[in-house]
């Protein structure tokens, strides 16, 4: 499993959710629920990721 990708995805997909959350007044309507089921998803990957890393470090 490559880490370096991993990291970079997981710091991307927190700073989107972050960026979501900062940004939601200044998004149009009809765009931000797009946006956030999407920084949702990415973000659950992320903690899947998290887990799964932290589950197979020792083997």
């Amino acid at each position: 499993m490559d880490t370096t990708a991993t990291i970079i995805f997981i710091i991307a997909a927190f700073s989107l959710g972050i960026i979501v959350i900062m940004q939601r007044n200044n998004m149009p309507a009809s765009m931000r629920r797009g946006v956030a089921l999407a920084a949702i998803a990415f973000i659950a990957f992320a903690f899947f990721l998290i887990v799964y890393s932290l589950a197979t470090m020792g083997s």
